[in-house]
């Protein structure tokens, strides 16, 4: 099966799952390690995809007014 990449809403919403894990305290020491590591990780993309999304609109806007 082929790792596709989530979409920004997806990984907050796992973000949001893990924080509720996180929250409930039902989780062991070792997964709980796994979990925020992945946390880690998703908010590390969400930030990616966020500055390149800055970018684009940034560009598009300096495009705008390069043609007005």
């Amino acid at each position: 099966m082929e790792n596709k990449p989530m979409s920004y809403d997806q990984a907050i919403g796992r973000i949001e799952e893990i924080v509720s894990i996180l929250e409930s305290g039902e989780k062991g020491m070792d997964e709980l390690s796994e979990l925020v590591k992945e946390a880690a990780s998703l908010v590390k993309d969400c930030k990616k995809k966020l500055k390149s999304t800055e970018f684009e609109i940034s560009k598009a806007l300096d495009d705008e007014k390069d043609e007005a």
